[in-house]
């Protein structure tokens, strides 16, 4: 059975098929098979049962999947959840106005009553993990279609169905959720407990939380504080419950205690947490498309667009705050793109898939199974067909999509329909639905002229890049009724379009015309653009088949390449662990870092002229005054940051750094700029986890925010 090989896939740089001792990001179910040797020899002293358990309380226990892409840990018995500052902003953000500005001053609760009810915000803990390879096999099998193993769909009817009827109706807060792995040659189900009353407990400043901001994003050497303080709440029975005032703080099974014992170079560092998404087992061509179409997309779109926010945000407030979390996360990723292909280059990455791909042909044929080679020219035969189809789609979801916020009007199909029936009882059920749908569009966060003013930017960029044949329909409608102002469009857009504020979409709503939807200029924008990224859908769908089903077939060859020799397979999502050491390194030649950083550094960087620099009065005094407490070194050192070789990606903000006693020293928040072609290649001597040292952390707590009542309910280990 393939599921038995465990597994080996292209991912180093000079040799893909090398396994090296600190790369992977380790499915927890197999570590004691795969990982006992290699953990106890970075220096773990846990057994690994108490590390990942299917039947006992272990580390696993007290690790959360926090929001929709972060992973956070439980760190006292009263459901404390510790993650990212970035993390919490868009909830952070989501309490925030220009009266209670908590993204600038920070925020702290000094009791449970004045908490946070964070309507939205989710946290999950795994319960249970089981390999249901076979029965997902079977079922694809009887289906006849083997692309249904990638349907969400199916796979959630699957779930459900494998978990049984009577579970799913007596768990409803139990999510059950079947992922594939290794390219669709294993499945696997977890059971995941889904909290919903989740309370904001505290943050500090951003001048803290995003010291360095987007300067320093992805850079080493690094001064951030980047952590928020949530807690989950319970029914009275300790069961996960919707919002209440009557909750209670969890219990959870098991919660990680703090070491005050610091960090130095060589100590075990392990990671456990929630990696989003690499790609190590593309080939070649695959990275060629993802430098050259997605990174591509996001660095001429969002500089487009990050240029036209930051002006805008500057000059106001209440700018600046409704579009604080769209800007961060546009950011972070614009960034990574462009360091991302800095990498690829740099490491000459392509060179080493192509010359790993030769090899692996001549071992194909060589051991007469010539369908692993044919696999591998299938793919990049699909790859070439899907190029200028992809290419096109992107560009319009960052530059015409994404960014043009208007194109999120709601699709108003069913209304006109129901409109047009003249039936009075399917008007006011769409009449209904098509105002919350619009209430999601037109949020608090949404400002019509900042997007009227990011529009007309974005689209000019768009047409210097695309001729009349490639474009949407409505770039045909706007040089014939325009002659081609789509500045004067963009303004009717926003002067004439019942969508342009929330006053003149009541109005109409009150006696909703079809003749009118059908002629409004937003809603004809939106419906164009929407038509043609589907279009484009279509004509790649039966390219990305054969792609699928491809690479299904290629990575079985590379397993089979490999049997024997334990590899860990591509992040999805799922719970991970990453193992390593606190470790410097030398990014170019006579270039040394060091492994951590200092108060001394948040100091020499102070700009109070650049608010990404800026540093708060009372951190400054502490600093003067050297009043670290408990949570300095024995030399009064006090440590900020620190870096280890752990194996992380998106996703893992928030995972905690624990030592080799199963004691959290640090929170992971970062990568490095020089191996930011990790999630395609990881690089030994350059790839760096960055991580606030959870000294630094209570510190800040401590004697930054006064906020002792959160202090005296963590276990601290001397």
């Amino acid at each position: 059975m393939l599921k038995k090989l465990l597994f080996i896939a292209a991912v180093a740089v000079v040799n893909p098929f090398t396994l090296l001792a600190d790369e992977g990001m380790w499915l927890l179910p197999f570590l004691k098979q795969q990982n006992t040797e290699s953990l106890k020899k970075l220096g773990l002293k846990l057994e690994v049962d108490d590390v990942y358990s299917p039947d006992e309380v272990s580390l696993k226990d007290a690790i959360v999947v926090f929001g929709k892409g972060c992973t956070g840990e439980i760190i006292s018995d009263e459901g404390l959840i510790l993650t990212n500052h970035h993390c919490g902003y868009s909830w952070i953000q989501q309490h925030s106005s220009v009266e209670h500005d908590y993204l600038t001053d920070g925020f702290w609760s000094y009791s449970k009553s004045e908490e946070l009810p964070t309507p939205g915000l989710e946290v999950r803990v795994v319960d249970r993990i089981v390999d249901v390879t076979d029965s997902i096999k079977a079922a694809v099998a009887e289906n006849g279609n083997p692309m249904i193993a990638y349907d969400l769909t199916f796979l959630d009817k699957m779930s459900k169905r494998l978990a049984g009827k009577e579970f799913i109706k007596e768990n409803p807060f139990v999510e059950v959720v079947t992922k594939p792995f290794y390219g669709g040659n294993m499945f696997l189900m977890f059971y995941q407990t889904v909290y919903k009353d989740v309370r904001m407990v505290g943050t500090p400043p951003s001048s803290i939380g995003k010291f360095g901001y987007d300067t320093d994003n992805w850079m080493w050497p690094r001064h951030t504080g980047d952590f928020s303080l949530f807690r989950v709440y319970t029914d009275k029975d300790g069961k996960a419950a919707e919002y209440s005032p009557e909750n209670i703080p969890m219990k959870p099974k098991h919660h990680l205690p703090i070491s005050l014992k610091g960090v130095k170079q060589g100590d075990y560092s392990m990671t456990i947490g929630f990696p989003g998404t690499t790609n190590r087992y593309d080939i070649s061509e695959e990275i060629i498309h993802y430098r050259d179409i997605v990174n591509a997309a996001r660095i001429e779109m969002r500089g487009v667009r990050l240029e036209e926010l930051n002006k805008l945000m500057q000059a106001s407030d209440k700018v600046r705050i409704q579009y604080a979390s769209k800007f961060a996360s546009s950011s972070n990723y614009h960034k990574n793109a462009i360091g991302m292909n800095r990498g690829v280059k740099k490491l000459s990455v392509i060179d080493s898939k192509l010359k790993a791909e030769s090899e692996y042909r001549e071992w194909a044929y060589a051991n007469n199974m010539p369908q692993y080679a044919e696999a591998l020219d299938n793919m990049i035969t699909a790859l070439r067909n899907i190029y200028p189809i992809k290419y096109q789609r992107q560009m319009i979801t960052e530059g015409l999509s994404t960014a043009v916020e208007f194109s999120k009007v709601p699709n108003a199909d069913a209304l006109i329909k129901a409109i047009e029936s003249k039936d009075k009882e399917a008007i006011e059920k769409e009449v209904k639905a098509y105002k919350g749908a619009y209430e999601k569009f037109n949020n608090k966060d949404y400002d019509a002229e900042v997007d009227r003013i990011v529009s007309k930017a974005m689209i000019k960029k768009y047409l210097s890049m695309f001729p009349a044949e490639q474009r949407p329909d409505i770039f045909s409608f706007i040089d014939k009724k325009y002659k081609g102002d789509t500045d004067k469009f963009i303004d009717d857009c926003f002067n004439k379009s019942v969508f342009a504020d929330s006053v003149k979409f009541n109005k109409f709503m009150e006696k909703p015309s079809a003749k009118v939807l059908k002629n409004d200029l937003m809603l004809k924008y939106a419906n164009s653009i929407r038509e043609k990224v589907r279009d484009l859908a279509f004509a790649s769908k039966a390219y990305n088949r054969d792609l699928t089903l491809a690479k299904q077939v290629y990575i079985e060859g590379l397993l089979k390449m490999r049997e024997g020799t334990p590899v860990y397979p591509d992040a999805n999502f799922t719970i991970r662990l990453s193992a390593g050491q606190v470790q410097p390194y030398q990014p170019a030649d006579a270039i040394s870092y060091n492994y951590y950083t200092t108060m001394e550094g948040i100091m020499e960087k102070e700009d109070t002229t650049n608010y990404e620099f800026f540093v708060p009065a009372k951190l400054k005094e502490i600093w003067q005054t050297k009043d670290y407490g408990r949570y300095a070194e024995a030399d009064g050192t006090m440590f900020v940051n620190f870096i280890s070789s752990n194996d992380i990606t998106g996703g893992n903000s928030g995972s905690p750094v624990i030592n080799g006693n199963g004691e959290l020293i640090g929170l992971a928040f970062d990568g490095n700029w020089e191996a930011m072609s990790g999630d395609i290649i990881f690089e030994p001597n350059m790839q760096r986890t960055i991580s606030v040292d959870i000294r630094y952390v209570m510190l800040i707590i401590e004697k930054f925010a006064g906020a002792l009542n959160i202090i005296d309910e963590i276990d601290f280990v001397e």
